[in-house]
Formats: C-alpha cells, structure tokens, sequence
C-alpha cells in the first residue's frame, strides 16, 4: 500500500508536467540562419541603395542645369543706352544751330541760287556789295558752327571714357551668356555713338569749306560783273599807263 505522502508528491509532479507541456508546446519554431538567403538580401539592398544614389546625382544635377540656366538669363545690371542717347542728343543739338544755311536740302538749294549763283546783271552794286557781305557772314558762322560742333565731341571724350571702363568691368565680371551679350551690344553702342560724333565733325567742317568755296567762286563772278560795268561805262577809254617816268 503507497503510503499517502507519496501519493501528493506523485501528483504535484503530473501537475507541473501538464503546465510545462502547455507553455512550451510541441510546434514551436525554432530560427534557422540561411547565409545564401541573407547575402541576396544584402545584395538587393545594396543595388536599391545605388538607385537611390542615382536618384540624388541627377536631382543634383538638374539643380545645377536650372541654376546655370537662371546665370544665363539674368540681365546685366549696368545699362548705358540713357547716357549714350544724351550725348548723341547734345550732338545733334549743335549740329541743330547752324547758322544762316543749315543742314537742309532745300535752304541750300534757296541760297545756291539767291546768293552763290551767277552775279545778276542787273542787281544794283549795292546789292552786289549786300550779297558779297551776306556770302561772308555765312562763312563766318559755318567756320564758327564747325569749331562748336567739335569742341562738343572732344567734350564726349571724357564721359565716353567712363562708360567704356564700365562696359569693360560688366563684361569681364559677367555671370552668364546673357549678360556677356548686353554687355557687348553696350559696348558696340558706345562704338556707334563716337562714330556719329565723328560724322558730326567731318560734316561741319565740310559745310564750312564748301560755303567759303562757294564765297570764293561767287566773289569771282561777281568781280567779273564789276569790271564789265566799269569797263562799259559811257565816256570811258581804257589806254596804257606808265607807272614810272623814265629820266
């Protein structure tokens, strides 16, 4: 017969059996480390890893593409059309005050054939001596009309000077094509500025010599039509003239 202390024990050791089967049950999984599995893995990631770096160089890149494009449009800051438009503007202002005759087809023509034509026949001689003196003022002035015309582009030399250094600066420190460009275009602008000074110069001066040519010629046809009154006259003989007596 078992005694009944054996009994309990016999029971409390099923009951702990039962619990622990129940904790810890037959199907359990149990990991298992594959290294073929785990280096695609790592492989997979890796290749993902590039593509995402891929990804950031172009995005990169673009950025880099939208900012040289920005450089490229930007507008030069300098601009000098204002100050070249007044300086052709003062030269044509002097060229605008000429005297007596201007630059004008039609004044011209008028003049050509009141005063510079033929000596008129039958002018009186103080219309004669009138239109000599007229011939003479009008000389004068273009004479005078020709040195303001230069003293006003040597005066364009000092301002011209300054733009074009500030042309020159803008160009070399330029950050894009654009700006590079107007820069350019600013600076052939200055070139065509001094060159219209320049037309401005050989102009006036040209105006003056070919009225004092003109004053000239005219001063000839006219002598020709004094001497032929005076030598027409009633009453004169012409005859020779001995300057000096002999002894």
């Amino acid at each position: 017969m078992v005694a009944p202390h054996c009994r309990r024990a016999a029971i409390f050791r099923a009951v702990v059996l039962y619990f622990s089967l129940v904790a810890n049950p037959a199907s359990a999984q149990i990991v298992v480390y594959d290294p073929s599995n785990f280096s695609q893995n790592v492989l997979t990631a890796a290749r993902e890893l590039q593509q995402v770096n891929n990804q950031i160089q172009s995005l990169a890149n673009e950025a880099q593409m939208l900012t040289n494009q920005a450089r490229n449009l930007a507008s030069l800051p300098l601009s000098t059309l204002s100050q070249l438009q007044t300086t052709i503007q003062k030269t044509q202002s002097l060229l605008a005050q000429a005297q007596h005759i201007a630059f004008d087809v039609q004044q011209i023509e008028t003049a050509f054939v009141t005063t510079y034509g033929s000596a008129s026949t039958s002018a009186s001689s103080a219309g004669l001596i009138a239109t000599a003196q007229t011939r003479w003022r009008n000389s004068v002035a273009a004479f005078e009309d020709s040195l303001k015309v230069q003293a006003g582009v040597v005066g364009n030399i000092s301002s011209n000077g300054s733009t074009m250094s500030s042309l020159t600066s803008a160009s070399q420190t330029a950050t894009g094509a654009l700006q590079a460009a107007q820069a350019g275009n600013q600076l052939l602008a200055l070139q065509s500025q001094q060159l219209s000074d320049l037309v401005a110069v050989v102009a006036a001066k040209s105006r003056a010599d070919a009225l004092e040519q003109s004053r000239i010629t005219a001063t000839e046809s006219q002598g020709q039509e004094q001497y032929r009154r005076f030598s027409t006259r009633s009453g004169y003989q012409p005859s020779n003239v001995t300057m000096f007596h002999g002894n």
